[in-house]
């Protein structure tokens, strides 16, 4: 016998087996008891519709946590074509 068949075998089957034992375990799991909603809102009162404290900024421009200004514009740089040396002559 090899170590690659006792591994294939013996070891790789606990997995499985601890797999069929939770399965079997959530089957035979007893329901949640009916929970009684007269005495508890569930939640937080929500008292009409979201709106946004006075003062805070929030269009689009605003750059990060603390309303960072935007970066300047990169410097603009004028491209030239290359021109082709001559061959020398000697």
């Amino acid at each position: 016998m090899t170590w690659g068949f006792l591994w294939l075998m013996l070891v790789l089957k606990i997995p499985i087996g601890l797999l069929l034992w939770l399965v079997w375990w959530a089957v035979h799991q007893e329901a949640d008891p009916p929970v009684d909603d007269s005495s508890d809102d569930g939640g937080t009162k929500v008292r009409g519709p979201h709106r946004p404290q006075p003062g805070l900024d929030r269009s689009p421009r605003r750059r990060g946590p603390h309303g960072d200004p935007s970066p300047p514009a990169p410097a603009r740089v004028r491209t030239t074509v290359a021109r082709a040396r001559e061959p020398e002559q000697g």
